[in-house]
């Protein structure tokens, strides 16, 4: 039922009104504050309201706050030199946007543009935002049948996870590369959309097996298909490395970026490429955005950027992540309920058994005892708490977790 007249989302029975947040805890407006395990969905992965974050807009908001697209203002060029060093990669050309959703959008003009092809792939499950080509990239097409029917230009392959595959990594890897052998063979696909080895969208955390990526890349360069890596929610040190690609030895044409790019502050996204894609393709690609890049926006960035890079967030991720896995596999290992405990950095997944009854009842309990979290509505409840959270809060609310795990029937 939707509960207001002015705003409608698939969100709209929300939870709780928010009133304040900082750090690590939000506090709802009858001031009951709560432990966020969610970064609003790897957005504040620096915290809420991160002061340096909001500093950095305030001054900015001071000079200017806004460049239209046949401009540049300082703090865009400052960002976009920033960002691009920080890639590597080669990735040295931005385009401006304003969310993950519009920066996979300008990814698929590019590679259509740069290869003369259209069709693009991606795995099931995966989400990449809500546009219609982004849905049909991830989702099954009766999960999307109200909205559009299939699409001949998008190839969808099963997304080779580890959990319930009844096969050996190496046995998932050769699976995966004779399916995009035959996918992309008649050398007609021009792209191939993913994350790096973990879904971080819609819940359920699947991990692919170590290698994915690079089979991805081997088989893609074999048939001129560009490879666009999806770093909207992998990016900004949640898998512990500044980005997925930092993990893997494999040079992507195309990067995405949003969520953690200004912590929460700024809507902001990037779409980021090589100089020889870029030039072959601008004049032809169509990538305006009114409000891509807002100068504020890019202040805050440049400044989340800093601090990821100043206080080497992503090994503090890397190191609280393995500690929440090690607390939750020790103390859920005999629990009935719980099937899997996966993850990459502090990108967590608890996989619960039967048939969303139970996620939903520790997600609702978890809730009334003070610590925010979300699920898939099916079986996994998916942590990613802001990455600077300390270490007393991560233990206090993992307490309640696993408190109310073991003690929901």
């Amino acid at each position: 039922m939707i509960n207001h007249n002015i705003i409608f989302t698939k969100f709209s029975s929300y939870r709780f009104n928010i009133k304040k947040a900082e750090g690590s805890i939000i506090w709802d407006d009858k001031d009951k504050q709560y432990i966020d395990f969610t970064s609003g969905w790897n957005v504040t992965n620096l915290g809420w309201n991160n002061k340096e974050v909001l500093q950095a807009g305030i001054e900015q908001l001071q000079t200017n706050s806004y460049s239209p697209m046949w401009a540049m203002d300082k703090a865009q060029i400052k960002y976009a030199e920033s960002l691009t060093k920080a890639l590597g990669h080669n990735l040295t050309v931005v385009a401006r946007a304003t969310g993950g959703m519009e920066s996979i959008e300008m990814a698929i003009k590019t590679a259509r543009t740069y290869t003369s092809r259209k069709k693009i792939l991606g795995f099931y499950e995966q989400f990449h935002g809500s546009s219609i080509n982004a849905l049909s990239l991830g989702y099954y097409p009766e999960w999307i049948s109200k909205i559009t029917d299939k699409k001949d230009d998008f190839i969808n392959l099963p997304y080779p996870r580890l959990h319930k595959a009844n096969k050996t990594e190496a046995e998932l890897l050769i699976s995966l590369e004779e399916s995009l052998e035959s996918a992309l063979k008649n050398n007609d696909v021009a792209a191939v959309v993913t994350e790096v080895g973990i879904i971080t969208g819609w819940g359920s955390t699947h991990v692919a097996p170590s290698g994915f990526i690079e089979i991805v890349r081997k088989v893609t360069k074999k048939y001129g298909t560009l490879l666009i890596v999806d770093e909207v929610g992998t990016g900004f040190s949640r898998l512990g490395s500044l980005f997925g690609i930092h993990l893997v030895d494999v040079n992507p044409d195309i990067v995405c970026l949003a969520k953690a790019i200004a912590n929460g502050s700024g809507v902001m996204g990037a779409m980021v490429t090589t100089k020889q894609i870029a030039e072959a393709t601008y004049l032809l690609s169509n990538l305006q955005s009114t409000f891509g890049w807002n100068p504020v926006a890019c202040a805050m960035a440049s400044k989340t950027l800093e601090i990821h890079q100043r206080d080497n967030i992503a090994l503090l991720a890397k190191k609280n992540g393995e500690y929440m896995k090690e607390i939750l596999s020790k103390e859920l290992k005999n629990s009935p309920h719980v099937v899997d405990i996966r993850g990459i950095g502090i990108e967590i997944g608890v996989e619960l058994s039967g048939d969303g009854g139970k996620v939903s009842a520790v997600m609702n309990q978890s809730f009334a005892a003070g610590l925010h979290i979300v699920c898939d509505y099916t079986s996994n409840i998916q942590l990613m708490p802001p990455l600077t959270t300390e270490k007393n809060i991560l233990e206090k609310g993992l307490d309640i977790l696993i408190s109310t795990i073991k003690n929901t029937d």
